[in-house]
C-alpha cells in the first residue's frame, strides 16, 4: 500500500477516514469506500489531496482524518532501541488469571512461550492473534506480554494484531481494534505501544472519538523514540496516559525517548529482559529498549493495581507514587 510523507508523518497515499455521516459529503471526490467497525476508508479519486480535503471538511464541522501510518516504535539510525538483543532464560512465576483484570495488547501480537503456555487468555487465541515470524520488529508483541504479565502475573491478555512484522499499522486498523473493545466487556486497561505523528500535529478526531468511547478503560501509549517534545500519537491525546523511557538507572530520560508536556508518566526503557521468539540466535527470551517497553510496565503497574480498586483510582494511584524532577511522574519497573 502507497505511503506518501507530509511534513515528518506518513500517510496512506489517496485514503481519508471518515465516521457514516460525512460520506454523502465527499460523494465527489470518492472512487470507492470501505465500512468496517464503526470506521468508513474512503479511497479518493487519483489528484485529491487526502490532507486538503480533511481539513476542508473538518471545517464544515465533520469528523475526517487521512489515515495516518503507526509503528511500534525501533529506532531507525541505531542505539538500543533499534533491536532487540539475545540473552538467557529469565524465570517467572505468572498466575493463572485469578484477579479478572484484562489488558488489551494492541501490537504485532503474541506468540506461543512457556510463561503463558497454559493460560486461558492465550488458549483463546486464534491464528489471526500470533505474532509475526519475520521482520524488523517481529516479536515486539510477544516482547511486551512478558512485561504486562510479569508486572501483573494474575492479569488475563486480550490480543489484537494490528502491526506487521515491521512494525507498520494504521490510523483506520487501530480505530477498528478500538471500537472492538467497546461493550460490556471492554478490558480495564489498554496497551498500545505505537504511534506516530499527524499531518498537521493536531489530534485526529477519530482517534479521540475512539478513545473517549471507552470511559472505564484506561488507555496507555508510548511516547515513540522520536527524542523530540513533537506531539506523538495517540499518547499526547487527553485522556490518554503518554510514557517516556528513562535509562536503565530509573534516573534520566533515555536520550531515544520523546518528552515534553503530554507526556503523563515515565518508566524504565533501557536494556529491559522479557519474553521473545524462539528463532536465530534468539531462545526465547531477549532484551530491548525502547518507549514502547515502559509503557507496557505502566499499563501492568495499573493492571496490577486494578485487581483491588477501580481501575481509574489503580492509574491515579500509579501516577501519583513517585516524581522526578522536571519530568513527572515515576512508575518503578520493579520486575
Amino acid at each position: 500500500m502507497d505511503v506518501q510523507a507530509v511534513g515528518s508523518a506518513l500517510i496512506r497515499s489517496g485514503q481519508i477516514l471518515l465516521d457514516r455521516s460525512a460520506v454523502s459529503a465527499v460523494s465527489r471526490w470518492t472512487q470507492a469506500i470501505a465500512e468496517a467497525d464503526g470506521v468508513c476508508v474512503v479511497r479518493l479519486s487519483p489528484g485529491v489531496d487526502p490532507c486538503e480535503l480533511t481539513q476542508e471538511l473538518r471545517d464544515q464541522g465533520y469528523r475526517a482524518s487521512p489515515n495516518h501510518v503507526l509503528t511500534g516504535q525501533p529506532l531507525f539510525f541505531g542505539g538500543p532501541a533499534s533491536r532487540p538483543f539475545p540473552t538467557g532464560e529469565i524465570r517467572a512465576s505468572l498466575g493463572r488469571e485469578r484477579s479478572g483484570v484484562r489488558v488489551a495488547l494492541l501490537d504485532t501480537g503474541v506468540a506461543a512461550h512457556p510463561w503463558w503456555a497454559k493460560s486461558r487468555w492465550y488458549g483463546s487465541l486464534g491464528e489471526a492473534a500470533a505474532d509475526a515470524v519475520e521482520g524488523e520488529q517481529a516479536g515486539h508483541g510477544t516482547f511486551i506480554a512478558g512485561l504486562l504479565l510479569r508486572r501483573a502475573p494474575e492479569a488475563g491478555l486480550q490480543v489484537i494484531r494490528v502491526l506487521d512484522g515491521d512494525g507498520s499499522g494504521d490510523e483506520a486498523r487501530l480505530l477498528r481494534a478500538l471500537h472492538r473493545l467497546r461493550g460490556e466487556r471492554a478490558p480495564q486497561v489498554v496497551n498500545l505501544s505505537l504511534g506516530g505523528h499527524t499531518f498537521d500535529d493536531q489530534p485526529s478526531p477519530l482517534l479521540a472519538d475512539a478513545v473517549g468511547a471507552l470511559p472505564d478503560t484506561v488507555v496507555v501509549a508510548c511516547a515513540g523514540n522520536t527524542a523530540s517534545d513533537r506531539p506523538f500519537w495517540p499518547a499526547a491525546l487527553p485522556g490518554v496516559i503518554g510514557v517516556g523511557a528513562l535509562d536503565a538507572a530509573e534516573q534520566r530520560r533515555a536520550a531515544f525517548s520523546g518528552h515534553g508536556p503530554w507526556v503523563d508518566a515515565w518508566a524504565r526503557g533501557e536494556w529491559l529482559a522479557s519474553s521473545f521468539l524462539s528463532t536465530g540466535d534468539f531462545s526465547g527470551y531477549a532484551t530491548w529498549s525502547g518507549t514502547s517497553f515502559a509503557a507496557a510496565l505502566v499499563s501492568g503497574a495499573i493492571a496490577a493495581g486494578a485487581a483491588d480498586a477501580p481501575v481509574r483510582e489503580a492509574a491515579a494511584a500509579v501516577l501519583g507514587d513517585r516524581q522526578i524532577p522536571d519530568l513527572g511522574a515515576l512508575v518503578t519497573a520493579r520486575l
